[in-house]
């Protein structure tokens, strides 16, 4: 079934849609070394450090895109996130393009309103929902990245191939 904006598309855009769609999962050749650089993700937000979180971002997606074999990304962890009337932004995909050599990913740990650190769950599947539109481009090789249930069950499959045991409790 196709999003609501799906008929406001150009045909060449359907076909990409369609295409994004048929994908259902990213399946990683070794998730089990990924995995422990994902709990320790957990952690680094417990800490309410920018840095440190950015850091262990930065290797877990490096550690990704290496097993896949697709190009780097840069991941940027910015402090409180910003809003506006439509609500508040949580990640952000720069692709290669113009003056970008590295693709880049911005993240925001803490909430807009109340500047909370962000809950590891809801972090970790925005950073893998941003990767993810990398991985349309340099992966897949989809000339676009749109938001299909493909898309997000890909984000899914990543997800639970990097979290193990009940990711409902809270990291202590």
């Amino acid at each position: 079934m196709a999003f609501s904006y799906y008929h406001r598309l150009s045909a060449k855009n359907k076909r990409i849609y369609l295409a994004s769609d048929r994908i259902e999962a990213i399946t990683l050749p070794d998730p089990a070394p990924l995995q422990p650089m994902a709990a320790k993700l957990a952690g680094a937000l417990q800490t309410d450090k920018r840095a440190v979180v950015e850091s262990v971002c930065n290797q877990l997606a490096t550690g990704i895109l290496r097993q896949l074999q697709t190009p780097p990304a840069q991941i940027k962890v910015m402090a409180a996130r910003p809003a506006n009337d439509y609500g508040e932004l949580h990640g952000f995909y720069e692709g290669v393009e113009g003056r970008l050599k590295l693709a880049r990913i911005t993240l925001w740990m803490r909430t807009a309103q109340k500047k909370q650190v962000v809950a590891f769950r809801s972090f970790l599947r925005t950073f893998l929902h941003e990767l993810c539109h990398h991985l349309d481009y340099e992966y897949l090789k989809l000339e676009d990245s749109f938001h299909t249930e493909g898309f997000y069950k890909r984000e899914s499959s990543l997800f639970h191939q990097l979290v193990i045991g009940d990711t409902r409790t809270r990291v202590k």
